[in-house]
C-alpha cells in the first residue's frame, strides 16, 4: 500500500467538529472517505441529509459507528429495544452508502457476573439481524475490545471469539473489524488475522500509548506514539486478502482539544510513515 487513497478518518478523531465540517476538513486535506458516527448523523439531520454531505465533499462514507450492545436478556424490553436499534442502524448504513455497520456487542447486563451467557446473546441477536443486513447490502463488522472492557462495553475481547460467532453465518453478513488498539497485545493476533481472511470487513488504527489515563477509553494516540508494531500488523491484514479502507479512530483528549486541520495533517504524516510503507 501506499500514498493516502486508502486512509480513512474515523469521524470521532475530530470529535469536535460537525459531519460538514469533517467532510470539509477531510476533502481540504485530500482524504478520501470517512467513517461517520451515528449521533453525528442525526445532528447532521439524518442518514439521507448526511449521505448527501458526503457526497458533495466528493468522499466515500467507508462505515457507520455503531451497533451492537444487545447482551440484554432474552425477552427483556432492553433487548427488544436494542435489536430495534440495530435495524435501524443497519438501514442508515445502507442510505450512507456504506457496507460496513460495526458492532460493539455490550458487556455484562447490570447485576449479571454470567459472562457465557452474556455472549451466548451475542450470537442469538447476530442469528437475529444478519438476514435483515444482509437484505440491506450490509455487513455486521463485529468487533473485538481489549479485555479490559470485557465488563461494560465487549464481551468478546479476541478475534478469534468473534471468529467463531462469525463464521456461523455467511461472510457477506457477519465480519469482523480488526482494530489495532483492541488486539494488537494477543499471542494469536496472526494466525487469527490468516484465519479471517475475506471476514476482514474493517481495520482501523490507533497507538497503544502510556501511561494510561484515568478513563482508559481516551488511551489511544496518533500511530507511531506508542507501543504497537505497525508494519507487520498491516503487512498481516493485506496477506489475508484486505483491501479495503483504513480507518484512523482516535478517542483522546488531547487529540479532540487540537485543531481539527492540525489533527488531519498528523494523521496524514504517521499514515505515510508507518502504514503506507507496510
Amino acid at each position: 500500500m501506499s500514498g493516502i487513497q486508502r486512509l480513512s478518518l474515523n469521524q470521532i478523531t475530530t470529535r469536535g467538529w460537525t459531519l460538514a465540517e469533517a467532510a470539509r476538513g477531510c476533502a481540504d486535506a485530500g482524504i478520501p472517505a470517512i467513517g461517520l458516527w451515528r449521533d453525528k448523523v442525526a445532528e447532521a439531520g439524518g442518514a439521507a441529509r448526511a449521505a448527501e454531505l458526503v457526497r458533495d465533499a466528493g468522499l466515500v462514507v467507508s462505515s457507520l459507528c455503531r451497533g451492537g450492545f444487545f447482551t440484554a436478556p432474552l425477552g427483556s424490553r432492553a433487548r427488544t429495544a436494542a435489536l430495534d436499534d440495530n435495524r435501524s442502524a443497519i438501514e442508515e448504513a445502507a442510505v450512507l452508502g456504506t457496507d460496513t455497520l460495526v458492532l460493539v456487542c455490550g458487556g455484562l447486563p447490570e447485576g449479571s457476573r454470567d459472562l457465557p451467557a452474556a455472549r451466548e446473546r451475542v450470537r442469538d441477536a447476530l442469528a437475529e439481524l444478519a438476514p435483515f443486513a444482509g437484505a440491506h447490502g450490509v455487513r455486521l463488522a463485529v468487533e473485538p475490545l481489549h479485555p479490559m472492557f470485557c465488563a461494560d462495553r465487549a464481551v468478546v475481547s479476541t478475534l478469534g471469539q468473534v471468529l467463531d460467532l462469525a463464521e456461523e453465518f455467511p461472510v457477506e453478513q457477519v465480519g469482523v473489524v480488526v482494530d489495532s488498539y483492541h488486539v494488537w497485545w494477543d499471542p494469536e493476533l496472526y494466525a487469527q488475522i490468516a484465519r479471517a481472511g475475506a471476514r476482514i470487513a474493517a481495520y482501523q488504527v490507533c497507538d497503544w500509548t502510556l501511561p494510561l489515563p484515568a478513563d482508559a477509553l481516551l488511551g489511544r494516540g496518533h500511530v507511531g506514539d506508542g507501543v504497537i508494531d505497525f508494519p507487520p500488523l498491516s503487512r498481516a491484514v493485506a496477506a489475508a486478502g484486505y483491501t479495503g479502507w483504513i480507518e484512523v479512530e482516535l478517542f483522546n483528549q488531547d487529540v479532540w482539544d487540537a485543531p481539527g486541520e492540525r489533527t488531519l495533517r498528523e494523521v496524514i504524516e504517521r499514515h505515510l510513515k508507518h502504514i503506507a510503507v507496510s
